[in-house]
Parts: C-alpha cells; sequence; structure tokens
C-alpha cells in the first residue's frame, strides 16, 4: 500500500484533460460556460436582466454603449478509471492485480485532490462503479472500493468502455495487461481490433484516453526454460511450448510491435501510452513514468 508521503508528493500535480468541461457543477477545470470567477473571458451587449455589477462603465464611456464582462467558470471534470479484473492481472510475483489497484488510487488521487469527480469501474460489473467528488475527503471510499475486487473470469473491455456513463469531455484511464484474443486485429489502420475500436469510441465521446499496459516483470523478461505446459488462466486452454532462444525473442519481438501500435494509438487520439511494469518501485513508476499525464 502507498504510504502517506506518496500521496504528499502526488498532491503537487494534477491530471492534463483536453478538453474544457460542461458540467454544472464547482471544480477546478475551465468551462465553456461563462460564469463569475476571477478570470476575464470576454465582453457582449448588455440584455435587460443582466447584473449590474458586471457592467464595464469604462466601455460605456467610450462607445455610449453597454456591455457586460464575463468571467470564465470554474467546473469539475470527470476522470473514469476502468480496471481490467480478469484472471489473468493475477499473474506475477509482483502481481498486475495489485498494481492496477495501485494504479487507480494515483488516477483517484489527482482527480479528488483537485476537485474532479472520479467514477471507478469493475470491467466485469459496469453497472456498479463508484462515484467520488468532493476533494480528497473522498478517498478514503477509493480504497475500500478498490481492496474489494477480485480478479477472476473473463472481460469484454470495448463493451465495457460502451457501457461506461458519459457526462460530457473528461480523462477515461483504462488499466488492462490487454491479453484478450480479439484486442488486436492484423493492421492497425484497417483492422483495428478491439483495441483501436476502443480509442476511436473514447475520442467520438470527447475522453482523453490514458492507457495504463499493466505488465508483469516476468512478462516483460522472459525467463522461463525448457518445455512447459502454458495454461491460459481464463480459458483453461493449454500449449505445450519449448522455451529456446528463438521462442523467447520472437515473443519479445511481437510484444515490442504491440506496444509500438497501443502507443501510436494513443498519439494519433490525444491520448497517453504508459507501460506499467509490476515490478517496479511504485515512486519510480509514478513519479517518472507517469510524468507524461500529468500538470505539474
Amino acid at each position: 500500500m502507498l504510504d502517506a508521503k506518496f500521496y504528499d508528493t502526488l498532491s503537487r500535480m494534477r491530471l492534463q484533460v483536453n478538453h474544457k468541461s460542461s458540467l454544472n457543477m464547482s471544480g477546478s477545470r475551465k468551462s465553456i460556460h461563462k460564469g463569475i470567477s476571477a478570470e476575464f473571458s470576454d465582453f457582449r451587449e448588455y440584455m435587460p436582466g443582466d447584473d449590474l455589477r458586471r457592467m464595464d462603465w469604462n466601455v460605456y464611456a467610450r462607445l455610449d454603449k453597454l456591455y457586460i464582462r464575463e468571467y470564465m467558470e470554474e467546473k469539475e471534470a470527470v476522470v473514469s478509471v476502468l480496471i481490467d479484473t480478469s484472471a489473468s492481472m493475477e499473474y506475477g510475483e509482483e502481481s498486475k492485480a495489485e498494481l492496477a489497484k495501485d494504479l487507480a488510487s494515483i488516477v483517484g488521487f489527482l482527480a479528488l485532490n483537485n476537485m474532479d469527480r472520479l467514477v471507478l469501474y469493475d470491467m466485469k460489473d459496469m453497472g456498479r462503479g463508484l462515484s467520488v467528488s468532493g476533494g480528497r475527503s473522498g478517498f478514503a471510499k477509493v480504497w475500500k472500493w478498490l481492496s474489494k475486487l477480485e480478479f477472476a473470469g473473463e472481460t469484454d473491455m470495448l463493451a465495457a468502455v460502451k457501457k461506461m456513463s458519459y457526462k460530457g469531455p473528461g480523462v477515461t484511464a483504462v488499466i488492462s495487461d490487454f491479453w484478450h484474443p480479439d484486442m488486436f486485429g492484423d493492421d492497425a489502420e484497417t483492422r483495428p481490433g478491439n483495441f483501436g475500436k476502443m480509442l476511436q469510441y473514447l475520442e467520438y465521446c470527447k475522453q482523453r484516453p490514458v492507457i495504463l499496459h499493466t505488465l508483469a516483470a516476468e512478462e516483460l523478461h522472459v525467463t522461463l526454460e525448457g518445455t512447459l505446459n502454458l495454461i491460459d488462466s481464463e480459458t483453461g486452454s493449454k500449449l505445450r511450448l519449448t522455451m529456446d532462444d528463438r521462442t523467447v525473442d520472437g515473443y519479445e519481438k511481437e510484444l515490442h510491435r504491440l506496444i509500438g501500435r497501443m502507443k501510436k494509438g494513443c498519439s494519433a487520439g490525444r491520448g497517453a501510452y504508459i507501460l506499467c511494469d509490476a515490478g517496479k518501485d511504485r515512486n519510480q513508476l509514478a513519479f517518472q513514468d507517469l510524468r507524461v499525464i500529468y500538470d505539474i
């Protein structure tokens, strides 16, 4: 579990949000609506019923016309976090499941610390997400919810994304190992697979996608040797494989190819891709690898 010193350092950062918020709750993001905050936006001609306290008398003295001063209104953004709770996430001496919960807590803390609304989703149970707002005081609810997550079975990631409740522009973080059969097609452009379709859908919904690609150290640096019976933790299917240099080299090349496709897809959609190693020190992961998603 991450300690108080960790979150104190994290409190100096905030998530990047590409789109202005359009919600009707107060927060710390600039809205597309006009309000009465301290930041000046524009002038417009006076209309009956306008607040006379916002009249600009200097402009009236110069132009002999009544103009109202408008200001940018502060609104909260919505930060959604989708967690892949399939069985494959339990893999690793330092499991991907534990890292997924730490990553969700990091994103969740950033959202609440900046007075944004946070919505957490278990991809296997999209109908019962946790919605939290009101600042850091709600963070205890986040850890309680995360501690109850169970990682088992399979998930349909594309279907899960489409079941989200979108209430305007915001950030959507997807935490997964992305080890799903339909995730990647033969070609990133003509047959993109569900990963490409997911990014397209998030862009359509005016979401900034943050892809937190969670892998175990054993998946990034294969040390298995000999002839092994590999069992899929989700489907139970078996594969007998000899882990020689050729096999390991082929796996690593394919993994790097997929990572390249994921990075390219995120860049095209104005999103962010971060490869997250479950075996890496959490401070290094949070304050170095994840810096790309922060406004510091």
